[in-house]
């Protein structure tokens, strides 16, 4: 990870991990996008029935809804794992399968690395939201440094 702090304390857990902007973003103009529609679906002239209403409505609650899933993403830690929420999949991982996760300066988000050498992008961390995200990757370096070591076999 370039550009930003690369140790830091583990928070205590549970901690979660949320985009501000992009989710702000995103909610916002979920309901600027639903009220614009019925806004529009009342001002449609005589001709547009209510099946054409209907559907200008729906068609803004599905990118509504397409924009919720961007803007629902968060990383959470507990004592046992890690769980990402990225935008369609929920996943979870212990500590053991997590080795470590960086962030390049100009990433989109960080990448998760796994203990079966596979990779995953972290969408509940921002890059654009620069030394925020640079603190939350250096905040998840440490927990997995704390809690995803392996214990050696004796």
């Amino acid at each position: 990870m370039s550009g930003g702090p690369s140790e830091a304390a583990a928070p205590p857990l549970p901690v979660t991990w949320v985009p501000r902007r992009s989710r702000a973003v995103a909610y916002t103009v979920a309901a600027l996008l639903v009220a614009g529609a019925v806004a529009f679906a009342i001002v449609l002239p005589e001709r547009f029935k209510i099946p054409d209403r209907i559907g200008v409505v729906a068609f803004a609650c599905g990118l509504a809804w397409l924009l919720h899933m961007l803007g629902r993403t968060r990383v959470e830690a507990d004592e046992r794992g890690v769980t990402l929420v990225n935008a369609f999949r929920v996943r979870r991982y212990e500590w053991a399968q997590l080795i470590g996760v960086s962030m390049e300066v100009g990433d989109p988000w960080p990448r998760l690395d796994l203990a079966d050498g596979s990779s995953i992008g972290v969408m509940g961390i921002q890059g654009s939201e620069k030394e925020r995200a640079y603190r939350a990757v250096a905040e998840l370096r440490a927990l997995i440094r704390q809690y995803g070591e392996a214990p050696e076999p004796r």
